[in-house]
């Protein structure tokens, strides 16, 4: 028995005994998990290399000939059909809908209400009656005395028939029950009793070890995968450090600090003097081109004037206001024409 008392206040457990699902774990999974990453790690890089390349290609080339695409699609096949839908196809169908309408509907509901309905009711009349004394009636007279003491008849003769067939049938199933039994008793002996033993005693140890390798080769595969992307996300920021320290900033601190101020400089010292006599040329030019216009219309002026003359003045025309006499000379004038 126990001297001192355990701290939890539990008994002591038995100690357990050796899982070998758990040796075999054991044994297996530092190798695996070993060789896993060694073999995960380039591919898991080479994955990680081939999403970048994708994703680019996607936002610099897929994306935008799919925007392409898609509006090239909507303008040479969308936008026509929808117009021959909307402008076409839908007024043709609405004045077909109301052609037929017209020449079809219109008359065929005439023609039901007026004269189909009337007619319809009558020959149901006609019809029922009929039906009624050549069907209905013989049919139940031949029912009454004939099918009912046909059908008495067989119905004995059936049971006669079926108490011989269920004897003949009790003693095929008391045979049949025997040689089941039989037949039974040496399928479990010769078949099932060893696939039973096979099963417990080989196929289940060989498939739990099999089934613990399986575990622990997906466990380390994972773990390896894993471990892979720590690796290549790492390996990708030191590339892009790298690239940061090598490349963008000395061109970003060359451009900043060079480049700017000497473009800045050519463009103080040279184009924009350069601009600015450009600019100076084409107004020298313009205003010579403006006097080189005047000069030839005015020589083609004094051409037609030498050639034909001076052209006809019109006559100038009285702009002043007409005097007080004028005013009522006019007057009395336009009171006589409008009383002749």
């Amino acid at each position: 028995m126990e001297l001192e008392k355990r701290p939890d206040g539990r008994p002591q457990e038995p100690p357990r005994r050796s899982d070998p699902e758990g040796c075999v774990a054991a044994a297996v999974r530092v190798p695996v998990r070993i060789v896993a990453l060694v073999l995960v790690v380039p591919v898991r890089m080479a994955w990680d290399v081939l999403v970048v390349a994708g994703r680019f290609l996607r936002d610099t080339v897929f994306r935008p000939a799919g925007r392409a695409l898609a509006w090239l699609g909507r303008v040479l096949f969308v936008w026509p059909l929808v117009g021959i839908w909307r402008y076409a196809v839908v007024p043709v169908a609405r004045g077909v809908a109301l052609l037929g309408h017209v020449l079809l509907v219109v008359p065929a509901v005439w023609l039901y209400r007026t004269v189909l309905t009337p007619a319809g009711r009558g020959l149901y009349a006609a019809l029922a009656w009929l039906g009624r004394y050549l069907v209905v009636v013989p049919a139940a007279w031949l029912y009454a005395w004939l099918l009912t003491p046909v059908g008495h008849a067989l119905a004995w003769c059936g049971r006669g028939l079926a108490w011989c067939l269920g004897m003949i049938v009790t003693g095929v199933g008391a045979v049949l029950t025997g040689v089941g039994a039989v037949l039974y008793w040496i399928t479990r002996v010769l078949v099932v009793l060893p696939a039973l033993g096979l099963w417990r005693w080989v196929l289940t140890p060989v498939g739990r070890v099999l089934a613990v390798i399986g575990r622990e080769v997906l466990d380390a595969l994972g773990h390896a995968w894993r471990i892979a992307g720590h690796v290549s996300r790492a390996f990708g920021r030191f590339l892009g450090t790298l690239w940061r320290w090598t490349v963008a900033e000395p061109a970003r601190w060359a451009y900043r600090s060079v480049l700017t101020p000497v473009g800045h400089a050519v463009r103080d010292t040279v184009l924009r003097p350069l601009a600015d006599a450009g600019r100076a040329a084409g107004r020298v030019t313009r205003q010579a081109l403006a006097a080189a216009r005047l000069t030839v219309r005015q020589a083609r002026a004094d051409v037609r004037r030498a050639l034909f003359g001076e052209p006809a003045k019109p006559p100038p025309v009285d702009r002043r206001e007409p005097s007080v006499a004028e005013a009522r000379t006019l007057g009395s004038s336009t009171t006589a024409l409008t009383k002749d």
